[in-house]
């Protein structure tokens, strides 16, 4: 696995700060139906259970969303993924259809809370850095092109940010090539329910993506 660590900086702006990583060769392909029938009824169990006022309830946005304003950045406008597919949701629009590797990870978001960042482990460049975005460092998020980092929580290699809870980069996502993956669970509130979302993605890893050479590490 890719060498990770987090930042002093980062950590003293989130002391209960760590991350559920999984490394994983993959197949990436359309979704089976199996994925998409299991996306489905998580869909409907959390349209019918949750608001868009209850999601930022939910402890592991709640925690998330404390840790953006610790380190300066404003959740409502950078919104955290698994917010923001929560919000898609309960709003009735579902989740989009990507490819087995991105549905297995959108899937687990929304199931635990946790925003979740999902890298081309191939396209990653030396040891990885999670820290504190900087003023103009480059970033361009996929779907969102330019993205103003600063103070936001980045992922870092030799090159330069490739990811953050708000959107991962065009650099580092995943593709029909991908072969080598890496999926990060990031829990800023010390939730005890990391250990089964790592637990569940290398369930759906191995399931529906033909995961080998499955490697997971907690770093804290």
């Amino acid at each position: 696995m890719k060498p990770i660590c987090i930042s002093p900086e980062l950590k003293n702006c989130c002391p209960t700060l760590r991350l559920g990583c999984i490394e994983a060769n993959v197949l990436v392909q359309e979704s089976p139906s199996k994925l998409l029938a299991e996306m489905g009824s998580q869909i409907m169990q959390m349209s019918e259970s949750l608001s868009i006022e209850s999601i930022s309830k939910i402890p592991a946005i709640a925690s998330s969303r404390k840790a953006y304003k610790a380190c300066g950045k404003d959740p409502a406008r950078y919104r955290l993924s698994a917010e923001a597919l929560l919000r898609r949701v309960v709003s009735g629009k579902g989740l989009y259809q990507i490819n087995n590797v991105v549905d297995q990870l959108n899937l687990v978001s929304i199931s635990t809370g946790f925003s979740i960042g999902g890298y081309d482990a191939d396209q990653i460049q030396g040891d990885v850095v999670f820290g504190i975005g900087r003023f103009d460092e480059p970033y361009f998020g996929i779907g969102r092109g330019e993205l103003n980092i600063e103070y936001l929580p980045v992922f870092r290699d030799a090159i330069g940010a490739f990811g953050t809870p708000t959107s991962d980069s065009s650099r580092t996502g995943v593709t029909d090539e991908t072969k080598r993956f890496l999926m990060v669970i990031i829990d800023f509130g010390g939730d005890a329910l990391l250990d089964e979302a790592v637990r569940l993605a290398e369930l759906y890893l191995s399931t529906y993506c033909n995961a080998g050479q499955i490697e997971i590490r907690m770093i804290k």
